[in-house]
């Protein structure tokens, strides 16, 4: 089963808490992961994927542009499982604004909202991990248990 993680990443930080996750989802059997820039989509892969995680880092208190343009004309992630994580340069940033408006994105799109919530117990993870830069170790961890949390609810929907 294949899970994509589409992110933006400005500085890398967004990018390097992308390979968290994916090292995180790469922990359950039968996963294919990659993690790929907005600006270098593999539209084969994300088109096989069951599973779509979307980053971006917090810009004026919600998500990158370039993210959102591209969900506004993307046309293959509806039915598939969808989660988000966010980066920003400081706590009370905006991350968990940008995380619910990439959640309102992923709804119009008709997308499965996905974030383990409280459901799986510590750490909760509520909206979707955010990580100040790249995340300090506890931040880091919870990127690597949100992948593969959300790996796990693709493959019992979708195997």
């Amino acid at each position: 089963m294949k899970i994509a993680i589409v992110y933006f990443s400005t500085t890398g930080n967004t990018q390097k808490v992308a390979d968290l996750i994916a090292e995180g989802a790469m922990k359950v059997e039968n996963v294919d992961v990659k993690s790929m820039s907005v600006e270098e989509i593999d539209n084969e892969f994300l088109t096989e994927a069951k599973a779509v995680i979307f980053g971006s880092p917090t810009i004026a208190g919600t998500f990158a542009w370039q993210l959102k343009q591209w969900l506004d004309t993307s046309k293959n992630v509806g039915g598939k499982l969808g989660a988000v994580f966010a980066t920003a340069n400081y706590v009370g940033g905006g991350a968990e604004v940008a995380e619910i408006a990439m959640i309102a994105e992923m709804l119009v799109k008709g997308m499965l909202v996905y974030s383990s919530g409280v459901a799986e117990g510590q750490p909760f993870i509520h909206y979707g991990p955010v990580c100040i830069k790249d995340g300090d170790d506890g931040q880091k961890e919870r990127a690597k248990i949100f992948g593969e949390r959300i790996a796990r609810k693709a493959a019992e929907l979708f195997n």
